[in-house]
């Protein structure tokens, strides 16, 4: 059974993927499966200098969910490297680091620092965090205003031959559009979605339950519009996507395909099961067999329908 999918110039062992935020850089999990079994992991955002974060508290349970508003905390982008390469390096697996900035200059200058210290096997341009404040535009996020993805993307495309892949919101109107804008910059890939925004309230304490009283909702309760996201975007852009939102086994992971996604990533359920990635590539397999699909690729987009 091929396994492999291929996104830009790399090829992937196999679709199951590892969410930004969710798994550290891989060395947090170690002791719960052979992370280098799995396809990609995908590192917790860095930007150019440290972030100190959202106030607590950060996470909140809701009905098949999870909301975060974390904050884009992290050492910046030479504290990551100090403290990832060495391991990274040694990874047998695909490494895709997180990128994000608060200006278009930002995401440039945190592409080209990292590329000067570590080479990682592909860049995703964290274009859609819902917890942090963007400097300029008229919208909260970048990836909210068509032209302005297409700007960030294309800026960097000039300065970078590495692999990217645009991680998109679906706090918009048409995803479609924000997706084919990612295509026109110059974006090897998109990743679909990012977390919608939510927010949880203490009715005894008359409060909200986030620090930051909004976050982003993730988990089982966002699958089927993170489906008809992937769907919407396959039929109007011909890069590969990687879907995101609520997978949990591996048949989530054939849905995703079916819609059109080459890839997925596994994210809240990392919190539930720190085991989930190697059970739903084990799942996901047995899937094609049951189907009698030899190679996993070929999923990409055959939902049946009309």
């Amino acid at each position: 059974m091929d396994l492999t999918v291929k996104i830009g110039s790399i090829t992937f062992a196999n679709p199951i993927w590892v969410a930004s935020g969710t798994f550290g850089s891989g060395k947090e999990f170690r002791d719960f499966l052979d992370i280098e079994k799995i396809g990609a992991v995908i590192t917790k955002t860095i930007t150019l200098e440290g972030r100190k974060g959202n106030p607590s508290p950060r996470l909140a349970e809701t009905a098949s969910g999870l909301l975060n508003s974390i904050g884009l905390e992290n050492k910046g982008v030479c504290g990551f490297v100090k403290d990832n390469k060495e391991f990274l390096s040694k990874l047998r697996t695909r490494v895709v680091v997180s990128v994000a900035g608060s200006t278009r200059e930002e995401f440039e200058e945190c592409v080209l620092e990292l590329s000067k210290r570590y080479k990682p096997d592909a860049i995703e341009l964290n274009l859609s965090c819902p917890n942090v404040s963007h400097k300029g535009g008229k919208h909260a996020l970048f990836s909210q205003d068509e032209n302005i993805t297409r700007e960030i993307i294309s800026a960097i495309r000039k300065k970078t031959k590495t692999t990217l892949i645009a991680k998109l919101t679906p706090n918009v109107t048409d995803i479609s559009v924000i997706a084919k804008a990612a295509e026109d910059g110059g974006a090897d890939a998109v990743s679909l979605v990012n977390t919608y925004l939510g927010m949880a309230v203490d009715a005894e304490a008359m409060k909200p339950r986030l620090g930051n009283v909004i976050g982003g909702l993730s988990g089982p309760a966002i699958k089927p519009l993170a489906l008809k996201a992937v769907w919407d975007a396959y039929r109007k852009i011909k890069i590969p996507i990687v879907g995101i939102g609520g997978v949990m086994a591996g048949e989530d992971v054939a849905e995703f395909m079916l819609c059109g996604a080459t890839a997925v990533q596994l994210g809240t359920v990392n919190f539930v099961d720190p085991a989930a990635p190697a059970r739903v590539l084990a799942e996901f397999a047995g899937y094609l067999k049951r189907k009698k699909i030899t190679k996993a690729s070929e999923l990409v987009g055959r939902l049946k329908h009309g």
